[in-house]
């Protein structure tokens, strides 16, 4: 009898320990304190209510605390924003500061939301001096050298950083992912608005969402690109590597939708596309936690490339250019700015 109430008692015990070890596990990591620089694009209140209000764990474990407005004088879209995004924040009790320095100690992690990507590579130098992960918004830069000097900074410093278009995480792109085994893209013409903004170069206002959503389908691996323009539309043409075609369309009149066309081995399927800032914000809690970007920059460099083969087409009446030799371009100028 004693030996039978003496495994009763271990027993309890034992359970006692194990309920203790699975709370502990499943405790909560503490709220990672987020620090937003640039003040200057509805896209800072969309994340901030997605973080106050969000219903997924792990937007659960952001709290924003502290925002530098930024802003650019001479860029309409940021000087006559600025103002007013930063006083929204400001009433939800987010500490505003006065400098990207004065930011750095009060965070644990940072996004870049300044509208003007030509501010966006000092700025995140500033970040991965501090050695805080970073996301960047869209674009991550507006040239395909400052792009590639973002992540050859953020390697050195030994910072993880990503840039994304909410676009990309559009319901029906994140359903096409869990289809693409059982039906291989072949191809996929990819359409959205074609606005410009000077001084930002040409596609990597509005264009940057719309080539987003074409690399979202189609991954990696254009060689060259040709772009025809006309009063209505610009249509750039990509040829990959494996001789899949795709298609970015930016329409300038009509209605300023986006979306996808994809061509399947099995189907053709048509995705209506909207931003969908809750669902970037959740790769970016998960990015933040772990360090381990959902976009490559494989990726993110080769969009840049895209669009500057685009630039670089339209300036010579629609022929043919070719990635490498963008890229081999970008790169001597990075070599010469750096002598």
């Amino acid at each position: 009898m004693l030996g039978y109430r003496l495994a009763i008692v271990f027993s309890v015990a034992f359970l006692g320990v194990l309920a203790t070890t699975v709370y502990a596990d499943e405790k909560p990591a503490a709220p990672l304190r987020v620090g937003i620089i640039g003040c200057d694009t509805s896209h800072v209140p969309s994340f901030a209510k997605s973080m106050r209000e969000g219903k997924q764990k792990e937007i659960q474990g952001l709290k924003l605390v502290a925002a530098y407005p930024g802003g650019s004088d001479d860029f309409p879209p940021s000087r006559d924003r600025v103002k007013k995004f930063t006083e929204e924040l400001r009433e939800q009790g987010v500490q505003i500061v006065d400098s990207i320095d004065a930011l750095m100690p009060l965070v644990d992690v940072v996004m870049i939301e300044s509208v003007d990507g030509r501010v966006h590579l000092e700025q995140a130098r500033q970040v991965f001096a501090a050695k805080k992960p970073v996301f960047i918004d869209k674009p991550v830069a507006v040239s395909l050298t400052d792009a590639i000097e973002i992540f050859r900074l953020a390697k050195e410093a030994d910072v993880p950083c990503f840039s994304s278009s909410s676009l990309r995480y559009s319901p029906g792109l994140i359903e096409l992912e869990s289809k693409r085994k059982s039906n291989r893209v072949l191809g996929c013409d990819a359409y959205g608005p074609y606005k410009l903004a000077p001084p930002i170069p040409d596609m990597y206002w509005y264009g940057i969402h719309t080539v987003e959503m074409l690399y979202t389908v189609m991954g990696t691996g254009c060689k060259s690109v040709s772009r025809t323009s006309a009063d209505g539309a610009d249509v750039v043409v990509g040829v990959w590597d494996d001789g899949r075609v795709g298609v970015y369309r930016g329409n300038a009149k009509g209605r300023p939708d986006f979306g996808v066309v994809v061509f399947g081995q099995k189907s053709i399927t048509p995705i209506a596309a909207t931003s969908n800032y809750e669902n970037l914000l959740v790769e970016i809690a998960k990015f933040f936690r772990t360090g381990k970007p959902p976009v490559s920059e494989e990726v993110t460099i080769e969009i840049c490339a895209f669009i500057e083969a685009a630039h670089e087409s339209k300036r010579q009446n629609g022929a043919t250019i070719e990635l490498a030799d963008v890229m081999a371009k970008a790169r001597e100028q990075i070599a010469k700015q750096a002598k």
